[in-house]
C-alpha cells in the first residue's frame, strides 16, 4: 500500500496523479557530505511551554503553537545523527530587529517588531553548541543577504536536511534557493512546521514536486545512516 502523504486529502488525487504523469516528484537522492539548517527554531515560534495556537500567541504572536514542539522532538532526532558524525550544523535565526532595519516585513506582519527577547533564545532541547554555525539573517531565505552558501561550500556539502519553520516561509525560500545553488535538497516533514496545517500541507507537496525530497523523520535517519 502505497505511504501516505501529509498533502493527500488537501491535494485531489487528480491533481497529484497530473503532476506524476508529467514527471514531478521524483527523489534525487542524497549525496556523501550532508549539513543540518535548524531554521528559526526560537522561542518566538514554539512557545515557552507546548500549547494549541490560539493560546501560544498570546504568548508570542509568531508562535505556531504546538505543532513547532512535535518538530522539535524531530529535529532533536536529527541532531543527535549529525553530532554523532561529525556532520555541519547550521542555525539560520531571525535576530532582534533595529529601527532602521524594519523593512517590509514590518508593515506585513508588524507584531514581529514587538517580540519579548525570551522570544529571540534558542530552543534549549536543540540549542547550538560551539561548533556550530550561526546565520543572522532579516530575510526568509537562509541564504539571502548571509554568508550560508560560503559555509557550505568551505564544508564541502553536497546536500541539505532542512529543518525549522515555517514550512510556507522561511523553510520553503531557502529550499527553494538551495536547489538553485545546485544542492540536494531533503525536507523531513515532521521536523518542518507552521502556524497553518493546510500552508504547511500544500508547500510540502509543492516542494516535493520541484524542489526537495521529503519524507518521515524516520526514513531520513534512514537514509543518513546508510552513508559511509
Amino acid at each position: 500500500m502505497p505511504t501516505s502523504k501529509p498533502w493527500d486529502g488537501i491535494i485531489p488525487q487528480e491533481e497529484q496523479r497530473a503532476y506524476n504523469a508529467a514527471g514531478f516528484g521524483r527523489t534525487t537522492g542524497i549525496g556523501q557530505r550532508p549539513a543540518l539548517l535548524i531554521i528559526d527554531v526560537q522561542y518566538r515560534t514554539v512557545g515557552t511551554v507546548p500549547r494549541p495556537l490560539r493560546e501560544a500567541i498570546a504568548e508570542f504572536p509568531t508562535s505556531c503553537g504546538d505543532v513547532g514542539w512535535a518538530a522539535v522532538a524531530q529535529i532533536r532526532r536529527l541532531l543527535g545523527v549529525f553530532r554523532r558524525r561529525g556532520w555541519p550544523v547550521l542555525y539560520p535565526h531571525v535576530a532582534p530587529k533595529e529601527g532602521f532595519d524594519y523593512g517590509r516585513l514590518s508593515d506585513k506582519v508588524p507584531a514581529i517588531m514587538t517580540v519579548a527577547g525570551k522570544g529571540y533564545e534558542f530552543v534549549a532541547d536543540i540549542a547550538p553548541q560551539q561548533q556550530d554555525i550561526l546565520l543572522p539573517k532579516k530575510h526568509p531565505s537562509a541564504f539571502f543577504g548571509t554568508p550560508l552558501a560560503s559555509y557550505l561550500i568551505n564544508c564541502r556539502a553536497d546536500t541539505l536536511i532542512v529543518t525549522g519553520c515555517t514550512t510556507s516561509g522561511c523553510v520553503r525560500g531557502s529550499v527553494v534557493d538551495a536547489f538553485a545553488y545546485n544542492f540536494r535538497v531533503l525536507v523531513p516533514q515532521d521536523a518542518v512546521y507552521d502556524r497553518s496545517a493546510t500552508s504547511h500541507a500544500v508547500n510540502l507537496f509543492d516542494m516535493a514536486a520541484k524542489y526537495a525530497d521529503v519524507m518521515s523523520t524516520d526514513e531520513a535517519i534512514a537514509k543518513l545512516d546508510a552513508l559511509s
